[in-house]
């Protein structure tokens, strides 16, 4: 059964892996094309969290728009109380909500998209009419790494394909000189002939063999060399992509910071008052607050003796005589007088007071029914005069 770890890693395809070896010609191609990959690879990170971003943004937008729609349902709602406090707090919380996401949604853009495009101009500089310097250079020196070992390959495979073809050879002389030992009727000259012809075969096979054995032997007294420039290549290859991955790793965590609002502390915060509210929700207290506010416990004005107020005499011009512009009786120091009923000014000249309170009268009614009175805490100004009586000493 495959690991959960090994089943994530590519499958090369069902091949000869000799053929597929890193050191045979030319496949060290595909560690030069990783530069390549890996940035159209951060191109598709760049795009695949921005497009993060706009689901963010929309999700915030959503609760924003579902916020103002439902809380002004809610509020003409029947509800009261502390069910009405829990209804509107998942308002709150959707709107505090809404700006959490739509900040996550910014930090997307904004911090991780620009720093992943920066970090991607950086480490990917490019060669004009080469593509990227680091492909161009890591092509250049596995080209000239390999080209000698490559060379020696060629003389290997030409003289591996001259000795198989001078065993076939051999093979073919055996073949026939056995056939000829069978066939009674051929003459000893013939089977002499086939003879000499297979011992040849053999003489041409040998020296063929000693050839490719050195051939062999060059390339293997070579092969440490190859491995080293190779390997040392590799490494500077491995060592940029760890940098790369290093560095995007680092991003996703990033990115994992900002997405992850359950370690967030103003969403715990949020949920954590909600929660709040949710448990204070009281039957006792909301049917306390009906009953006072709607039922038997609201206050009213039973019936009474109501006493009859007199009315106030307006003015026929609706404008009484200012101060001063008659001369009325002023009454030194004043005269003591209780009101009688409560009495609020219509107008910025005239008090207002309640009923018991006691000021003085300091000019007498005019014709129009209207006293000129003093608050004690000195305001003046005039006063119906069927509202008040004297005080008696």
């Amino acid at each position: 059964m495959t690991s959960p770890k090994m089943s994530t890693l590519p499958r090369e395809p069902h091949e000869d892996s000799r053929m597929q070896s890193f050191w045979m010609p030319g496949n060290y191609e595909r560690t030069v094309r990783r530069t390549d990959q890996s940035f159209h690879a951060c191109k598709d990170i760049m795009a695949c969290f921005n497009e993060r971003a706009k689901v963010e943004k929309h999700y915030a937008q959503q609760l924003s728009e579902w916020n103002s729609k439902w809380k002004a349902i809610a509020d003409a709602r029947p509800l009261y109380g502390s069910l009405m406090r829990a209804w509107q707090c998942f308002f709150s919380s959707a709107e505090r909500l809404s700006i959490l996401h739509s900040s996550i949604s910014q930090s997307l853009v904004t911090e991780e998209g620009d720093r992943v495009k920066s970090w991607q101009k950086e480490t990917f500089p490019k060669k004009i009419f080469c593509g990227f310097r680091e492909t161009y250079k890591n092509e250049t020196e596995f080209a000239r790494a390999q080209k000698p070992w490559a060379k020696r390959l060629g003389k290997l495979e030409k003289a591996r394909g001259a000795y198989h073809k001078a065993c076939r050879k051999e093979q073919i002389a055996i073949d026939r000189e056995t056939q000829a030992k069978e066939n009674t009727e051929l003459s000893p000259e013939k089977l002499k002939k086939i003879q000499d012809a297979r011992e040849k075969a053999r003489e041409e096979k040998d020296k063929v063999r000693e050839k490719y054995e050195k051939v062999l032997e060059d390339v293997t007294s070579y092969a440490p060399r190859y491995m080293e420039e190779m390997e040392a290549i590799f490494d500077q290859s491995q060592e940029e992509e760890r940098r790369r991955i290093s560095f995007l790793k680092q991003a996703f965590l990033s990115i994992h910071r900002h997405l992850d609002v359950t370690n967030n502390e103003s969403v715990k915060i949020v949920y954590s008052e909600l929660h709040h509210t949710l448990m204070s929700v009281s039957e006792t207290d909301d049917l306390r607050w009906w009953k006072n506010n709607h039922g038997p416990g609201m206050p009213t004005d039973w019936p009474t003796i109501e006493e009859w107020v007199p009315p106030v005499k307006m003015p026929k011009n609706k404008k009484r005589e200012k101060k001063g512009k008659k001369d009325k009786p002023v009454m030194i120091g004043g005269v003591k007088v209780r009101a009688l009923y409560n009495y609020v000014g219509e107008e910025s000249d005239e008090l207002s007071f309640k009923a018991g309170e006691v000021f003085l009268k300091v000019e007498e009614e005019d014709d129009q029914g209207w006293c000129r009175g003093m608050l004690d805490g000195g305001m003046d100004g005039f006063y119906p005069a069927n509202y008040v009586e004297v005080v008696v000493q």
